[in-house]
C-alpha cells in the first residue's frame, strides 16, 4: 500500500475569491466550525445568531465580528453569505443578501472552499461519521501530524470541533442528509455504512444508494474508498465502485474479503491485521461499532503514511465525541450516559454498548424520536432496538424542521415495545427513569433532539 503524497502546500485562491464572508446562524456546530477555520486562514468573517452562544465568544476573540439577533444591517460590507440549514427564507439577513445579489453558500460549499489544495479526507455514512472523523483527527495529531479538521460534534480530546492545521491534510465529516456531501472533492473517502435514512429529503431508499455512488465517483484516479466490509450497504457500494474500475477500494472489518481485518481482543482491546502486520489497539469507547470505526481510522492513517504502531498507540488516546455514549454523571451507583443515536441501527449499537458496560446489571433508556417522517418509516425498528433495554421510556417526537404528520406520534413506537416499555410524558420522564434504576445499572438518554438536557436532571434525581 503506497501512501498518498502529502505536500503540505496550500492554495488560498478559493478563499480569496469569497472576500468578506458573513455567516447567518454562526452559532451552530457546523457553521461555527467553518467560520473558525476561515478566520484562522485569514478570511474577514462576520456572523450572527438568534442567541449568544459560547462559541460566538470564541469566534469574536479570534477576530470575527459577531452580532446577536438577526438584522439586515449585520451584513455590513459582506461579499459572500453562508446560511445555516435552519435559516428560514424570510430571515432579514438572508432576504437582504438575496436582494443585494450576494452569493449565498450552503455550509458545505463554504467548507469546501476552505479546503483549498489540501489532501482531503471525508468521512460519510448513515451512522458513525462524527466518531470516525474524530478518531482520524485524534490519531493524526497523536502521530505528530497537524491536520485541519471540521467535525459535527465537539470532541473533548481536541477541545474544539474544528481547527486550522499546518500539515496540508484536511479531515471533514461529510453529511449525506441533504446531499451536501457531494460538494467535497476528497482524495480519501471513508464510508462507514449505507442505509435508508433522511427519506424526507431523498424520497426512496434507491435515491440514498444512488447519492453514495455519486459520492464515490468524486474520487480522483489516485484516490481511495475505505469502506466497511461488515455493512451490507457499504460493501455493496464498494463492489459497485470497484466495478467502475477507476478507484482503489480498501475494505475493513471482520467479514471475509476485508483488506484490514478486525479481531476481538477482549474488553477494551481489539487488533487489526493487514499488509503492515497485526497491531493491538486499546480503546476507551465501548461497542463493536466503535471498534469498526477505529479500524477505519487505522486504514486512513496507513493511506497517509503513518506507521502502524504509531497509529495504534494514538488511537488509545481517543476518549469519545460529545453525545456519543458520553458520560453525564453518576448518582446512587447508577451511571448516566447520553447518545445522539436517532436511527434504529444507531439505537441498537448504543444499547448493545450499554449492555457491555453494565456488565450484568440493567439498562434503562429514555428515547426521543427525531422527525415525524423517520418515526413513520422506522417505528417498528425503533421498538425492536429499544427492547434490548430492561426499561424503555419514549418521549414525544422531536419535530426539528418538520411539521406534524397526521397519525404519526411516538405511540407508533410504544405499540411495539415489550413489558418494560411505554410512552412517557416529559413532566414525569426524569423521575420515572431514575426510579427504575438501581445501583450498578446504566441509564441512557438517546436521540437527536432536546432529550440530551435530561441527563443532568436524571443524575440530580439519582443523587437526591
Amino acid at each position: 500500500m503506497k501512501p498518498l503524497n502529502v505536500t503540505g502546500e496550500r492554495s488560498e485562491a478559493g478563499l480569496e475569491s469569497l472576500g468578506k464572508v458573513h455567516f447567518i446562524g454562526i452559532g451552530g456546530v457546523g457553521m461555527s466550525a467553518v467560520a473558525r477555520i476561515m478566520v484562522a486562514r485569514g478570511v474577514p468573517v462576520s456572523g450572527s445568531d438568534a442567541k449568544n452562544l459560547p462559541v460566538m465568544d470564541d469566534l469574536a476573540a479570534a477576530g470575527a465580528r459577531i452580532s446577536v439577533g438577526y438584522d439586515a444591517e449585520n451584513l455590513g460590507d459582506a461579499q459572500t453569505v453562508v446560511a445555516g440549514s435552519a435559516i428560514r427564507a424570510d430571515n432579514p439577513e438572508l432576504a437582504a443578501a438575496r436582494e443585494a445579489g450576494l452569493p449565498v453558500l450552503h455550509r458545505s460549499e463554504a467548507l469546501a472552499a476552505t479546503m483549498g489544495e489540501d489532501v482531503v479526507v471525508t468521512v460519510a455514512g448513515t451512522h458513525g461519521k462524527s466518531t470516525t472523523t474524530s478518531m482520524v483527527t485524534v490519531l493524526l495529531q497523536g502521530a505528530g501530524l497537524d491536520p485541519s479538521f471540521a467535525i459535527g460534534a465537539n470532541v473533548p480530546a481536541l477541545g474544539v470541533n474544528a481547527a486550522h492545521g499546518q500539515s496540508g491534510i484536511f479531515v471533514a465529516e461529510a453529511d449525506e442528509s441533504d446531499g451536501s456531501f457531494l460538494n467535497y472533492r476528497p482524495r480519501i473517502a471513508v464510508v462507514t455504512n449505507v442505509e435508508p435514512d433522511h427519506l424526507d429529503h431523498y424520497g426512496t431508499a434507491e435515491a440514498v444508494y444512488e447519492s453514495f455512488d455519486r459520492f464515490t465517483a468524486l474520487l480522483p484516479a489516485d484516490g481511495v474508498l475505505i469502506a466497511c466490509a461488515d455493512d451490507a450497504g457499504a460493501r455493496s457500494l464498494a463492489e459497485r465502485t470497484r466495478a467502475r474500475g477507476n478507484t482503489r477500494v480498501v475494505l475493513y472489518g471482520t467479514e471475509e474479503g476485508a483488506d484490514l481485518v478486525l479481531h476481538d481482543g477482549g474488553p477494551g482491546q481489539v487488533a487489526v491485521s493487514g499488509p503492515a502486520g497485526q497491531h493491538e489497539i486499546s480503546l476507551q469507547v465501548p461497542g463493536r461499532h466503535n471498534a469498526l470505526n477505529a479500524a477505519a481510522a487505522f486504514a486512513v492513517a496507513g493511506e497517509l503514511g503513518v506507521e502502524a504502531g504509531a497509529a495504534a498507540a494514538a488511537l488509545a488516546g481517543f476518549s469519545g465525541a460529545a453525545r456519543r455514549f458520553e458520560l453525564k454523571g453518576e448518582g446512587g451507583g447508577v451511571r448516566v450516559y447520553d447518545d445522539y443515536a436517532h436511527h434504529p441501527t444507531e439505537v441498537r449499537a448504543a444499547l448493545t454498548a450499554a449492555r457491555s458496560v453494565a456488565a450484568g446489571h440493567k439498562v434503562h433508556v429514555l428515547f426521543q424520536p427525531h422527525l415525524f417522517s423517520r418515526t413513520r418509516e422506522f417505528s417498528k425498528d425503533f421498538a425492536e432496538a429499544l427492547n434490548l433495554a430492561d426499561t424503555a421510556l419514549v418521549l414525544d417526537v422531536y419535530p426539528a424542521r418538520e411539521d406534524p404528520i397526521p397519525g404519526v406520534t411516538s405511540q407508533l413506537i410504544a405499540d411495539h415495545l415489550g413489558s418494560g416499555g411505554r410512552l412517557v410524558a416529559a413532566a414525569e420522564a426524569v423521575q420515572a427513569i431514575a426510579g427504575a434504576a438501581s445501583e450498578g445499572d446504566i441509564v441512557l438518554t438517546v436521540g437527536a433532539g432536546d432529550v440530551t438536557a435530561y441527563g443532568p436532571l436524571i443524575v440530580e434525581a439519582l443523587r437526591g
